[in-house]
């Protein structure tokens, strides 16, 4: 069981990253993901969160407004749309996966179980 994180880079104050997070060796539709990200020195924090049963999402209210979570099942994948991105979301991103079909989804990093490997987002001029 993997999940693949990807779409990170490099991008000015402002601009826009829709990363990715694809699962391998088992299907997306029951599990709950979430993004998580790091800065330098800093601790893991919680992102963003997509339920898999109805596809209830939640943010962190940084984000809120600037990220949207949307996930599509056929092609066993999440997305997180970045848009208005600031230097302080410089950090490495992760995704992650529990299984859990209902319409709950998780903020702690302890309530989820597999863990991508991380893509880097870097925000400066």
């Amino acid at each position: 069981l993997q999940l693949q994180a990807s779409g990170g880079g490099l991008v000015q104050p402002g601009g826009s990253l829709r990363l990715s997070c694809a699962a391998s060796g088992f299907t997306l539709d029951y599990y709950a993901i979430g993004w998580f990200r790091q800065a330098p020195g800093k601790e893991r924090e919680w992102v963003s969160c997509i339920s898999s049963g109805d596809g209830s999402t939640s943010y962190a209210d940084s984000m809120k407004g600037r990220f949207t979570i949307s996930r599509d099942n056929a092609k066993n994948t999440v997305y997180l749309q970045m848009n208005g991105l600031k230097p302080e979301d410089t950090a490495v991103y992760y995704c992650a996966a529990t299984y859990y079909s209902g319409s709950y989804c998780g903020r702690e990093m302890d309530e989820y179980d597999y863990w991508g490997q991380g893509t880097q987002v870097t925000v400066s001029s």
